[in-house]
């Protein structure tokens, strides 16, 4: 099988995810080293070790890595989304080879309705930075897929600390915009990192601010840019009110 399968990795190519297939790994060279293996294992005992009878669905789920790791943990249905059907391919490329039965489909985070399902769990790992409309996605989660937990992550940048905030101001209050941990996300008019697809990058205190108005209820910082939340009673009264 091997020289085949060492072809059809790299027909593939590039891979984003590094995955260990039949003995071959799909990006040996990766600038962020055994990604995402490395990263998962700094935030992994944040997530139940079995998942027997458990639902999940990963959002963006490029190669497949998260999906492939719940799995392993005994999750009795794993279905993964993405709108690259690249990725979707070495998706399917892996589950064959790894012997995973994973439920892949190309759908966006915007259309996770037409799914007609909750699940108990809900992997939501970078994906938030490279849309444009990033708030209306985490409401689009909390109304339609999560029953339970999230796992969330996303790019941060700017103040990793977090000011207390009033529930309102008054008009003429300015100087709240010019602390370090007030709720913030960077608008990326270009690219960044060389992707154009980098449009939001909130700091600390913006994502944080950001779950809490879809609705969710943030349990534990697992990792330094990870959430495990649950799904709270109900989204703030003003995001509620909002088509």
């Amino acid at each position: 099988m091997g020289s085949n399968l060492e072809h059809r990795i790299r027909a593939l190519a590039p891979w984003f995810h590094n995955l260990t297939l039949d003995g071959i790994e799909t990006a040996p060279d990766h600038f962020l080293g055994d990604y995402p293996r490395q990263k998962f294992r700094r935030f992994a005992p944040a997530l139940p070790q079995d998942l027997s009878g458990k639902s999940v669905l990963d959002i963006g789920c490029n190669a497949g890595f998260y999906a492939f790791e719940m799995k392993q943990r005994g999750a009795s249905r794993v279905v993964a989304i993405d709108t690259d059907e690249r990725y979707l391919a070495q998706a399917r490329l892996a589950a064959e080879v790894l012997g995973h039965d994973i439920e892949l489909r190309a759908l966006d985070v915007y259309r996770v309705g037409e799914l007609g399902e909750r699940f108990d769990l809900v992997i939501f790992m970078g994906v938030l930075y490279h849309l444009r409309h990033p708030l209306l996605a985490l409401d689009r989660l909390y109304d339609h897929v999560v029953d339970d937990r999230l796992l969330f992550q996303s790019m941060l940048r700017g103040p990793r600390v977090v000011a207390p905030v009033a529930p309102d101001y008054v008009f003429g209050e300015r100087a709240i915009f010019d602390r370090p941990g007030h709720p913030a996300v960077y608008f990326v008019e270009h690219k960044y990192a060389g992707d154009w697809t980098n449009w939001w990058i909130p700091n600390r205190a913006g994502v944080e601010a950001m779950l809490r108005s879809s609705g969710f209820v943030i349990e534990v910082h697992a990792e330094d840019e990870v959430y495990v939340c649950r799904r709270g009673p109900a989204r703030s009264h003003e995001s509620e009110a909002l088509p």
